[in-house]
């Protein structure tokens, strides 16, 4: 049987809940800065079917006309530019904590040779760029020799 046990004595509870105190502890843990970062990195998901792979970036807030992608020595890059919102002004909140990222950024992905570099497209919407990558299905990676 447990036994349970309550504190009555106010003198020895704590004065803050522990979620309280916790939360100003996790709060205050995150590196913050009141001006706007130069770089981010977008995070990427990338995802495989019967057809090819499916290439995921984040870019919240990212223009259309502000993302490049390029296709060189068997890379996937995307590049471009997340514009930082405006800390100066007339009727510009000031800005008391930036955790988001903003600036240039880069990502390259090693394609294998079993994409169809000719077909490969990409739509952004919602903050989401899908590019999708379909296998080269002239390309042969696997082929079982009969033996007569």
């Amino acid at each position: 049987m447990a036994t349970l046990l309550y504190n009555n004595q106010p003198a020895l509870r704590p004065a803050r809940a522990f979620n309280s105190m916790l939360s100003e502890l996790l709060r205050d843990a995150q590196p913050t800065t009141p001006q706007p970062s130069t770089s981010f990195v977008p995070a990427a998901d990338i995802f495989e079917n019967a057809q090819g792979y499916e290439l995921h970036l984040a870019l919240p807030g990212v223009a259309k006309d502000a993302v490049s992608i390029d296709f060189q020595e068997n890379q996937l890059v995307v590049t471009g530019t997340r514009p930082a919102p405006a800390t100066e002004g007339e009727n510009v909140p000031t800005a008391r904590r930036l955790e988001t990222r903003f600036g240039e950024f880069r990502r390259a992905f090693r394609l294998p040779e079993t994409v169809n570099v000719k077909a490969i497209s990409a739509e952004l919407t919602d903050g989401l760029l899908r590019v999708t990558l379909p296998f080269d299905t002239e390309k042969v990676t696997k082929q079982h020799i009969e033996v007569r």
